[in-house]
């Protein structure tokens, strides 16, 4: 079967990146700034706009919007996960599966990712709710707030929420919501 990517120009995107066999590489100060970095330096010849942002120990998830004529999303996550990879590949040569390495392939992350084509402003915030929440989720945290790798911050900053949203309640998404 042959997987197909939605691809419309200048749209927004969800996605989800997963670290090889879940390692709990990302949650390493060094690692976070690594993949600032790696954003950084792919975003100079390949611009995007990070609309919202979850780095969590073994994957992340972010919504990116497009260049209105560019629909590329694959050529930059490939950019990203490779150069992240290179300059962090030394510090866990013990993770990464020799079978894969025999095959020129980074074991430090999954070899595909997840997407999601967001299709209206009510798509959009549901994403962005979901993302900041994630670490809640995921019992890391009791509030989004507490999370530190997280456009939550700015989001709060911005008068978007309050700092203590989804601090008191639970919220459980709908299934099409976001991707474990």
């Amino acid at each position: 079967m042959k997987y197909r990517r939605a691809k419309t120009p200048g749209a927004t995107y969800f996605f989800t990146l997963v670290t090889h066999h879940r390692c709990r590489i990302l949650c390493e100060l060094e690692n976070i700034n690594l993949l600032r970095e790696a954003f950084r330096y792919v975003m100079k010849k390949h611009p995007f706009k990070i609309d919202a942002i979850m780095i969590l120990p073994d994957h992340l998830h972010c919504l990116w919007t497009l260049p209105e004529n560019d629909a590329d999303f694959s050529t930059r996550w490939r950019l990203i996960k490779s150069y992240f990879s290179r300059k962090c590949e030394h510090y866990y040569q013990d993770q990464i599966n020799l079978s894969r390495r025999k095959k020129k392939e980074k074991g430090i992350w999954q070899r595909r990712f997840w997407e999601h084509q967001i299709m209206d402003d009510r798509d959009f915030v549901n994403h962005v709710e979901y993302i900041h929440y994630n670490p809640v989720h995921h019992g890391l945290v009791n509030a989004p707030k507490d999370w530190q790798y997280s456009s939550f911050h700015r989001y709060v900053e911005a008068g978007v929420y309050d700092v203590l949203w989804g601090a008191e309640e639970r919220f459980i998404f709908d299934d099409n919501i976001g991707y474990e």
